[in-house]
């Protein structure tokens, strides 16, 4: 990608020390607005610099936030650098707020200024390639699914193999991995996919109530039984039923399902009539079927009929790769359906989503982006928007050597912790200065330390 940067600065002065600054990459000055946006409509530069205190209004700011919100809104990828007077930091953080990626202040120190904007590039280089792949993985055979790392494209390779075929498929994972995503995705692929798909939370239905739901019963089978009705298993007949948290099935149940399995015929409770039925069977769980085996609490043959293929779903800790990808689906998603301008992420809620352990997994993060989308009242989605928050020093799941947890988001906050802290020692609580040790920028910093709960010393 050619580099391309725009300087917006109307001090001749400054105008030259700047792009000696940058003379390795393509380099565009304008002094006010208008050619400003003249250059930016011509270039799409993706890294510009802005002093907000331009004329006619030098003395103010109200034109260099007018170019702020309209780049932002034709561009919000585009990363602004704002560069203001150290009496200004108040107005430089009300520009972060708005969408710019940085401030820096008067005189400028080329060194430190350079590395700002070669970060700012890098980062917008990472930007576009995530967003390739979330339209990659829109346009994915597998509908629903949105992932780029290596083991959800591993699993999806799986599903694309398997779903023409008839075997029998499990589908592991914790809640909110997507199970029944994985499910309606082998449906679709399949030859029964011009028939119904048919889902059933065994654990949401009372024991009493399962096998009628399940087998369908005649009237007068049982009290309240009216009128006939037929069960799940019938109404998915040339289609596939899905069996979700199939664990919690009751054992008298399983044998019932198991002889279903085999000899493909069923019958309603209270009726004799066998009915011949042509279904594929899909079943998932959250938990160990093998532990429960052991336990006598699950059908072992019955484990053997509906596993010929296991799919384990990995948990979006493990996931890293897709965190931000997932993030930025939800964003636009939710943007649109609530009428809101809001283009991207900030690089603090970025870190933070990146940190922070989804319990609930894909179902939590989409509920986390919901929530942060409707509260957000700026263009670009902050860290405070999103309504979590990381570890304290005080959590009792930190890593020692007693407790040997390996929950890795902990010991990753943990040793975040720590890093800032030294840094801030090092640097004589110095933000700038800290966040170049620790390699990040001065907004990412200011994010992690709330978020952290670190007291900086005065």
């Amino acid at each position: 990608m050619n580099r391309k940067l725009l300087i917006i600065e109307d001090d001749p002065g400054l105008q030259s020390q700047l792009r000696w600054c940058f003379s390795d990459i393509e380099v565009f000055v304008a002094e006010d607005e208008e050619t400003a946006l003249s250059i930016f409509n011509r270039e799409s530069p993706q890294v510009i610099t802005l002093d907000l205190g331009l004329p006619p209004d030098p003395g103010g700011y109200s034109v260099g936030f007018k170019i702020l919100e309209l780049i932002l809104s034709i561009a919000p990828s585009t990363k602004i650098i704002v560069v203001t007077g150290q009496e200004d930091r108040e107005h430089a953080l009300n520009a972060i707020n708005s969408g710019a990626y940085d401030f820096f202040n008067k005189p400028v120190d080329a060194k430190s200024l350079t590395l700002v904007v070669d970060r700012a590039f890098h980062l917008y280089e990472i930007e576009q390639e995530n967003k390739a792949l979330l339209e990659k993985a829109l346009k994915s055979p597998l509908d629903g699914i949105i992932a780029s790392s290596a083991s959800m494209l591993k699993t999806c390779q799986i599903v694309e193999k398997i779903a023409p075929s008839d075997l029998s498929v499990m589908v592991l994972g914790e809640s909110g991995t997507g199970k029944e995503v994985i499910a309606k995705a082998l449906h679709n692929l399949s030859q029964y996919a011009s028939g119904k798909y048919v889902a059933i939370n065994c654990a949401a239905i009372p024991d009493s109530l399962l096998e009628s739901e399940l087998f369908g019963h005649e009237k007068g089978s049982f009290t309240g039984a009216s009128s006939q009705k037929k069960g799940k298993i019938e109404v998915a007949n040339n289609g596939t039923l899905f069996l979700d948290e199939i664990g919690d099935m009751p054992l008298d149940l399983q044998a019932k399902l198991l002889r279903f399995l085999q000899e493909r015929v069923i019958e309603r409770v209270g009726g004799t009539k066998s009915i011949q039925i042509n279904t594929r069977v899909i079943c998932a769980t959250h938990r160990s079927i093998k532990e429960m085996i052991r336990l006598n609490q699950f059908r072992e043959d019955l484990y053997f009929r509906i596993s010929d293929i296991v799919i384990e779903l990995p948990p979006l800790r493990e996931r890293e790769d897709d965190i931000v990808l997932l993030a930025n689906f939800f964003l636009k998603k939710y943007a649109e359906q609530q009428g809101k301008n809001i283009k991207s992420l900030s690089p603090s809620a970025e870190s933070l989503l990146m940190n922070y352990e989804c319990k609930g997994n894909v179902r939590e993060l989409d509920q986390i982006m919901r929530r942060a989308v409707i509260m957000s009242d700026s263009n670009i989605l902050q860290a405070e928007d999103l309504n979590i928050e990381l570890p304290t020093d005080n959590e009792t799941e930190l890593f020692d050597e007693e407790s040997e947890t390996l929950n890795l988001k902990v010991i990753r906050s943990t040793a975040e912790r720590r890093a800032i802290r030294r840094a801030l020692q090092e640097a004589d609580n110095n933000i700038s200065d800290a966040a170049k040790l620790l390699d990040i920028t001065r907004p990412t910093l200011y994010s992690l330390i709330e978020r952290l709960n670190i007291q900086i010393e005065s």
